[in-house]
């Protein structure tokens, strides 16, 4: 089956949507910390990444426009509801997959 490209980019955005509508309202148990651990990337990764892929279209988005549209809310609303300080367990796992592969 052959697509065009703006049939792969309908499909793209709404798996996009799907993955922050579960991170913001099915699963805001889950910390960014953890998802770093498991996955080497968490919402404020993704805030990253929308605020590049809309300034590479000529658009300016601040940091905070960037949260607010990944978070589904003000980021220090977020924190306020959803965020945990991080254990001691989370921090030494973050360390341990912080470090290059030669030194594991």
């Amino acid at each position: 089956m052959t697509e065009s490209d703006s049939e792969t980019t309908a499909i793209e955005a709404a798996a996009f949507r799907r993955l922050l509508q579960h991170l913001m309202h099915e699963r805001p148990d889950v910390q960014n910390i953890d998802l770093m651990i498991l996955a080497g990337f968490c919402r404020n990764c993704l805030s990253d990444w929308y605020r590049d892929a809309a300034e590479a279209r000529g658009i300016t988005m601040t940091r905070d426009e960037a949260r607010e549209a990944v978070y589904g809310m003000p980021f220090a609303q977020w924190k306020a509801q959803h965020q945990k300080d991080a254990t001691p367990e989370q921090l030494a796992a973050f360390a341990a997959v912080q470090k290059p592969p030669s030194e594991s």
